[in-house]
Protein backbone atom coordinates (compact mmCIF):
# COMPACT_ATOMS: atom_id res chain seq x y z
CA UNK A 1 0.00 0.00 0.00
CA UNK A 2 1.46 3.39 -0.94
CA UNK A 3 2.05 6.14 1.62
CA UNK A 4 -0.81 8.18 0.14
CA UNK A 5 -3.18 5.22 0.35
CA UNK A 6 -2.04 4.45 3.90
CA UNK A 7 -2.63 8.05 4.91
CA UNK A 8 -6.10 7.99 3.36
CA UNK A 9 -6.84 4.76 5.22
CA UNK A 10 -5.77 6.32 8.54
CA UNK A 11 -8.23 9.15 7.99
CA UNK A 12 -11.06 6.84 6.88
CA UNK A 13 -14.35 7.32 8.66
CA UNK A 14 -14.85 5.24 11.80
CA UNK A 15 -18.10 3.84 10.44
CA UNK A 16 -19.05 3.26 6.84
CA UNK A 17 -22.19 4.26 4.92
CA UNK A 18 -24.91 1.65 5.11
CA UNK A 19 -25.36 -0.42 1.95
CA UNK A 20 -28.72 -2.04 1.31
CA UNK A 21 -29.01 -5.64 0.15
CA UNK A 22 -29.11 -4.80 -3.57
CA UNK A 23 -26.07 -2.52 -3.29
CA UNK A 24 -24.12 -5.23 -1.47
CA UNK A 25 -25.03 -7.82 -4.07
CA UNK A 26 -24.16 -5.65 -7.09
CA UNK A 27 -20.82 -4.57 -5.59
CA UNK A 28 -20.04 -8.14 -4.55
CA UNK A 29 -20.68 -9.39 -8.07
CA UNK A 30 -18.51 -6.67 -9.61
CA UNK A 31 -15.66 -7.61 -7.26
CA UNK A 32 -16.08 -11.33 -7.93
CA UNK A 33 -16.35 -11.16 -11.72
CA UNK A 34 -13.44 -8.72 -12.04
CA UNK A 35 -11.27 -11.38 -10.38
CA UNK A 36 -12.74 -14.65 -11.70
CA UNK A 37 -13.77 -13.67 -15.26
CA UNK A 38 -11.58 -10.66 -16.13
CA UNK A 39 -12.10 -11.15 -19.89
CA UNK A 40 -15.82 -10.35 -19.45
CA UNK A 41 -15.21 -7.37 -17.15
CA UNK A 42 -16.46 -4.58 -16.96
CA UNK A 43 -19.95 -6.09 -16.90
CA UNK A 44 -23.07 -5.33 -18.90
CA UNK A 45 -26.39 -4.91 -17.09
CA UNK A 46 -27.48 -8.32 -18.36
CA UNK A 47 -24.33 -10.01 -17.05
CA UNK A 48 -24.80 -8.28 -13.70
CA UNK A 49 -28.38 -9.52 -13.43
CA UNK A 50 -27.17 -13.06 -14.08
CA UNK A 51 -24.43 -12.68 -11.47
CA UNK A 52 -26.75 -11.17 -8.86
CA UNK A 53 -29.35 -13.91 -9.26
CA UNK A 54 -27.09 -16.96 -9.52
CA UNK A 55 -27.77 -19.66 -6.96
CA UNK A 56 -24.18 -20.58 -6.07
CA UNK A 57 -22.11 -18.56 -3.59
CA UNK A 58 -25.00 -16.20 -2.79
CA UNK A 59 -26.98 -15.63 0.40
CA UNK A 60 -29.80 -14.83 0.19
CA UNK A 61 -30.87 -15.91 -3.30
CA UNK A 62 -32.28 -12.88 -5.13
CA UNK A 63 -34.39 -12.35 -8.24
CA UNK A 64 -33.46 -8.86 -9.38
CA UNK A 65 -34.67 -7.32 -12.62
CA UNK A 66 -32.57 -5.29 -15.06
CA UNK A 67 -34.33 -2.12 -13.89
CA UNK A 68 -33.52 -2.89 -10.24
CA UNK A 69 -29.87 -3.61 -11.02
CA UNK A 70 -29.52 -0.46 -13.12
CA UNK A 71 -31.12 1.68 -10.40
CA UNK A 72 -28.73 0.15 -7.85
CA UNK A 73 -25.72 0.86 -10.06
CA UNK A 74 -26.74 4.50 -10.40
CA UNK A 75 -27.13 4.84 -6.63
CA UNK A 76 -23.69 3.30 -6.12
CA UNK A 77 -22.28 5.62 -8.79
CA UNK A 78 -23.54 8.64 -6.83
CA UNK A 79 -21.66 7.27 -3.80
CA UNK A 80 -18.46 6.96 -5.84
CA UNK A 81 -18.53 3.15 -5.75
CA UNK A 82 -19.24 2.30 -9.41
CA UNK A 83 -18.27 3.73 -12.79
CA UNK A 84 -20.25 3.53 -16.04
CA UNK A 85 -18.26 2.71 -19.18
CA UNK A 86 -19.81 4.18 -22.33
CA UNK A 87 -18.77 4.35 -25.97
CA UNK A 88 -18.81 0.65 -26.71
CA UNK A 89 -21.50 -1.47 -28.31
CA UNK A 90 -22.92 -2.31 -24.87
CA UNK A 91 -22.99 -0.10 -21.77
CA UNK A 92 -20.83 -1.62 -19.05
CA UNK A 93 -20.05 -1.04 -15.37
CA UNK A 94 -17.07 -1.51 -13.06
CA UNK A 95 -16.43 -0.88 -9.38
CA UNK A 96 -14.31 1.93 -7.93
CA UNK A 97 -13.67 0.25 -4.59
CA UNK A 98 -9.88 0.28 -4.52
CA UNK A 99 -10.05 4.08 -4.49
CA UNK A 100 -13.23 4.36 -2.42
CA UNK A 101 -12.19 1.96 0.36
CA UNK A 102 -8.36 2.12 0.08
CA UNK A 103 -7.86 -1.64 0.17
CA UNK A 104 -5.51 -4.05 -1.58
CA UNK A 105 -6.55 -6.93 -3.83
CA UNK A 106 -6.73 -9.59 -1.10
CA UNK A 107 -8.66 -7.31 1.25
CA UNK A 108 -11.13 -6.59 -1.55
CA UNK A 109 -11.60 -10.32 -2.20
CA UNK A 110 -12.46 -10.81 1.48
CA UNK A 111 -14.93 -7.92 1.44
CA UNK A 112 -16.43 -9.22 -1.81
CA UNK A 113 -17.20 -12.59 -0.25
CA UNK A 114 -18.76 -10.96 2.80
CA UNK A 115 -20.92 -8.78 0.54
CA UNK A 116 -22.06 -11.84 -1.44
CA UNK A 117 -22.85 -14.10 1.52
CA UNK A 118 -22.95 -12.02 4.69
CA UNK A 119 -21.91 -13.46 8.08
CA UNK A 120 -19.64 -16.53 7.99
CA UNK A 121 -16.86 -18.18 9.92
CA UNK A 122 -13.21 -17.43 9.34
CA UNK A 123 -12.71 -20.87 7.82
CA UNK A 124 -15.61 -20.48 5.42
CA UNK A 125 -14.42 -17.02 4.44
CA UNK A 126 -10.86 -18.21 3.77
CA UNK A 127 -12.05 -21.04 1.54
CA UNK A 128 -14.44 -18.87 -0.44
CA UNK A 129 -12.21 -15.81 -0.82
CA UNK A 130 -9.32 -18.02 -1.94
CA UNK A 131 -11.04 -18.62 -5.27
CA UNK A 132 -10.45 -14.93 -6.00
CA UNK A 133 -7.09 -14.36 -4.30
CA UNK A 134 -4.78 -16.94 -2.65
CA UNK A 135 -5.06 -17.08 1.17
CA UNK A 136 -2.88 -19.92 2.43
CA UNK A 137 -4.36 -20.52 5.87
CA UNK A 138 -6.27 -18.95 8.75
CA UNK A 139 -3.18 -17.14 10.03
CA UNK A 140 -2.79 -15.50 6.63
CA UNK A 141 -6.48 -14.56 6.65
CA UNK A 142 -6.21 -13.01 10.10
CA UNK A 143 -3.32 -10.82 8.93
CA UNK A 144 -5.58 -9.59 6.14
CA UNK A 145 -8.49 -9.08 8.53
CA UNK A 146 -6.58 -7.11 11.16
CA UNK A 147 -6.49 -3.73 9.33
CA UNK A 148 -10.00 -4.26 7.99
CA UNK A 149 -11.31 -4.76 11.53
CA UNK A 150 -9.38 -1.72 12.77
CA UNK A 151 -11.00 0.37 10.05
CA UNK A 152 -14.42 -1.22 10.73
CA UNK A 153 -14.73 -2.56 7.20
CA UNK A 154 -15.07 -5.97 8.85
CA UNK A 155 -16.89 -6.65 12.12
CA UNK A 156 -16.62 -9.74 14.34
CA UNK A 157 -19.99 -10.99 15.59
CA UNK A 158 -18.37 -13.28 18.16
CA UNK A 159 -15.10 -13.00 20.10
CA UNK A 160 -12.15 -13.21 17.72
CA UNK A 161 -10.37 -15.82 19.81
CA UNK A 162 -13.35 -18.19 19.71
CA UNK A 163 -13.07 -21.27 17.53
CA UNK A 164 -15.32 -20.78 14.52
CA UNK A 165 -15.47 -17.02 15.09
CA UNK A 166 -18.15 -15.34 12.97
CA UNK A 167 -17.66 -12.07 11.11
CA UNK A 168 -19.38 -9.84 8.57
CA UNK A 169 -18.80 -6.65 6.58
CA UNK A 170 -19.09 -3.18 8.06
CA UNK A 171 -21.89 -1.86 5.87
CA UNK A 172 -24.86 -2.96 8.00
CA UNK A 173 -26.97 -0.44 9.84
CA UNK A 174 -26.61 -0.65 13.67
CA UNK A 175 -29.97 -2.35 14.18
CA UNK A 176 -29.22 -5.02 11.57
CA UNK A 177 -25.79 -5.62 13.07
CA UNK A 178 -27.30 -6.07 16.52
CA UNK A 179 -29.83 -8.57 15.16
CA UNK A 180 -27.02 -10.55 13.53
CA UNK A 181 -25.08 -10.60 16.82
CA UNK A 182 -28.16 -11.80 18.68
CA UNK A 183 -28.84 -14.54 16.15
CA UNK A 184 -25.26 -15.80 16.19
CA UNK A 185 -25.21 -15.78 20.00
CA UNK A 186 -28.50 -17.66 20.19
CA UNK A 187 -27.56 -20.18 17.50
CA UNK A 188 -23.76 -20.46 17.36
CA UNK A 189 -22.49 -21.88 14.09
CA UNK A 190 -19.67 -24.40 14.37
CA UNK A 191 -16.59 -24.06 12.22
CA UNK A 192 -17.08 -25.90 8.95
CA UNK A 193 -14.70 -28.91 8.75
CA UNK A 194 -14.48 -28.35 5.00
CA UNK A 195 -14.22 -24.60 4.46
CA UNK A 196 -13.10 -24.95 0.87
CA UNK A 197 -15.71 -24.79 -1.87
CA UNK A 198 -17.15 -28.25 -2.63
CA UNK A 199 -16.85 -29.84 -6.05
CA UNK A 200 -20.58 -29.33 -6.60
CA UNK A 201 -20.41 -25.65 -5.61
CA UNK A 202 -17.37 -25.11 -7.79
CA UNK A 203 -19.20 -26.70 -10.72
CA UNK A 204 -22.24 -24.49 -10.15
CA UNK A 205 -20.01 -21.43 -9.91
CA UNK A 206 -18.24 -22.30 -13.14
CA UNK A 207 -21.60 -22.85 -14.85
CA UNK A 208 -22.78 -19.43 -13.70
CA UNK A 209 -19.58 -17.84 -15.01
CA UNK A 210 -20.06 -19.55 -18.39
CA UNK A 211 -23.68 -18.38 -18.50
CA UNK A 212 -22.54 -14.83 -17.77
CA UNK A 213 -19.91 -15.02 -20.52
CA UNK A 214 -22.45 -16.45 -22.98
CA UNK A 215 -24.88 -13.64 -22.15
CA UNK A 216 -22.16 -11.07 -22.83
CA UNK A 217 -21.26 -12.75 -26.14
CA UNK A 218 -24.91 -12.70 -27.23
CA UNK A 219 -25.16 -8.99 -26.43
CA UNK A 220 -22.03 -8.25 -28.44
CA UNK A 221 -23.30 -10.33 -31.37
CA UNK A 222 -26.63 -8.48 -31.35
CA UNK A 223 -24.81 -5.13 -31.27
CA UNK A 224 -22.56 -6.25 -34.13
CA UNK A 225 -25.59 -7.24 -36.21
CA UNK A 226 -27.07 -3.79 -35.64
CA UNK A 227 -23.81 -2.18 -36.74
CA UNK A 228 -23.69 -4.30 -39.91
CA UNK A 229 -27.31 -3.48 -40.68
CA UNK A 230 -26.56 0.22 -40.28
CA UNK A 231 -23.56 -0.02 -42.61
CA UNK A 232 -25.65 -1.87 -45.19
CA UNK A 233 -28.28 0.86 -45.06
CA UNK A 234 -25.62 3.56 -45.48
CA UNK A 235 -24.19 1.66 -48.46
CA UNK A 236 -27.65 1.36 -50.03
CA UNK A 237 -28.25 5.09 -49.64
CA UNK A 238 -24.84 5.87 -51.09
CA UNK A 239 -25.55 3.73 -54.14
CA UNK A 240 -28.86 5.50 -54.63
CA UNK A 241 -27.19 8.90 -54.46
CA UNK A 242 -24.65 7.79 -57.08
CA UNK A 243 -27.36 6.40 -59.29
CA UNK A 244 -26.02 2.89 -59.02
Amino acid sequence: MSSETALAAQHAVSSWPVLDLRERRVLGVLIEKAKTTPDAYPLSINALVTGCNQKSNRDPILHLTEAEVEDTLIRCQKKGLTIKITGGRVERWKHNLYDAWHVDKVELAVLGELLLRGPQTEGELRGRASRMEPIDDLDALRKVLRPLVERKLVVYLTPEERRGAMLTHGFHDPQELERLRSRVTAEPIAESPLPAVSASSARDERLSELESGLSTAREELAALKQTVAGLQEELRQLKQSLGA
